[in-house]
């Protein structure tokens, strides 16, 4: 069981200077104990999460700059600086940066589940990895990815 210890992370650090690369984000653990775990994010223009759910997590973004498209549950939605975007779990959701500025935000999830480890294994696979194996290895740390939508 990992508790979490009491404390600062300075801005622009993480947790023992990790920084993974997933899929072209950028990623830096801020926070991690068994109940919860937190990440600064920075999404250049033209990166996504593909829609997923997390069927053990709640997960959280507080925007910071830029504008994420999302769509969650179906539905099209926007959020900007100052907002906090809420996926319950079991509810599906992408997330979308379709502008041309990078957006920052503050990512977290409750309980921590197995996330911090699928960012190790995604990280790992390389800065070009093959769709399908993020799709497996996500599968095996209770993150499952939806498959494209059918094109009409």
């Amino acid at each position: 069981m990992t508790t979490m210890t009491a404390g600062v992370t300075p801005m622009g650090q993480g947790m023992d200077g990790i920084e993974w690369n997933i899929l072209g984000q950028i990623y830096v653990p801020k926070q991690k104990s068994e109940n919860s775990f937190s990440w600064h994010a920075t999404f250049p223009p033209g990166t996504f999460v593909p829609p997923h759910i997390h069927p053990t997590q709640d997960e959280f973004l507080y925007i910071l700059e830029g504008e994420f498209d999302f769509t969650l549950d179906g539905k099209e939605a926007r959020a900007t600086p100052g907002d906090l975007v809420r996926l319950p779990m079991g509810i599906p959701h992408g997330i979308f940066n379709k502008s041309d500025r990078t957006i920052k935000c503050l990512f977290w999830v409750a309980p921590t589940g197995r996330l911090y480890d699928l960012f190790w294994g995604i990280h790992n696979l390389g800065p070009n990895p093959n769709p399908a194996d993020v799709v497996a290895l996500s599968a095996q740390h209770e993150v499952d990815f939806l498959p494209p939508p059918e094109e009409g």
